[in-house]
């Protein structure tokens, strides 16, 4: 009985802590709109593909909407080389969504976060942009605000949004195989972040 109830409360601590380290939320504590000091509006909202690419473009999206940020970056190369990139794809869904095309940047030559990174890096540059507020899916934040936190230069902070329920993770995660294998393979991956491996 005794180890019973050990497995289950090792499986809780692994669950929680998995949830809370993957999944930071700068935003986590402000209303729909910016509103105080701790909730300050961003010069650009940064959005990289992958994953549910399609719910990460919509959070990006509302964020703006709710005047989160004037500009909106999406960053991907495609998945399918003989179609457009996904960042091009993220801007025609923004688009329909009633974002003016001016107020939207696109990157598509990122095929890793690391690279998403690195190739923001100079579209922030050349926008003059001093603060983000990073979007990507629950289980991704962790190691994409890793990445553009060691990759984008020049004094640029970086808050972390996540969506928060997708088509490929929810807070349910650990009751799918699905969401097993996504929050043990970035954990693993954020080992080789700090290891100097990460792709």
């Amino acid at each position: 009985m005794k180890t019973i109830i050990g497995c289950i409360i090792t499986s809780i601590i692994i669950i929680v802590g998995l949830s809370i380290y993957l999944t930071p939320n700068d935003l986590a504590q402000c209303g729909e709109r910016p509103d105080s000091t701790l909730c300050q509006p961003a010069d650009a909202i940064v959005a990289v593909s992958g994953g549910d690419t399609s719910a990460r473009t919509h959070e990006a999206v509302k964020l703006y909407q709710n005047g989160w940020a004037p500009k909106l970056i999406f960053s991907g190369a495609a998945q399918d080389k003989t179609g457009p990139s996904n960042a091009e794809a993220m801007r025609r869904e923004a688009r329909s969504d009633g974002v003016p095309d001016g107020d939207i940047i696109t990157e598509e030559l990122g095929e890793t976060t690391k690279q998403n990174a690195e190739k923001t890096q100079s579209i922030l540059e050349r926008n003059g942009v001093s603060s983000v507020i990073l979007v990507t899916s629950a289980y991704h934040q962790r190691r994409a605000s890793l990445e553009f936190e060691r990759r984008v230069s020049g004094g640029v902070s970086v808050r972390n949004h996540p969506v928060s329920s997708d088509s490929q993770w929810s807070v349910i995660w650990w009751l799918t195989p699905t969401g097993w294998y996504l929050a043990i393979t970035e954990f693993i991956k954020v080992i080789a972040f700090y290891l100097g491996g990460t792709k």
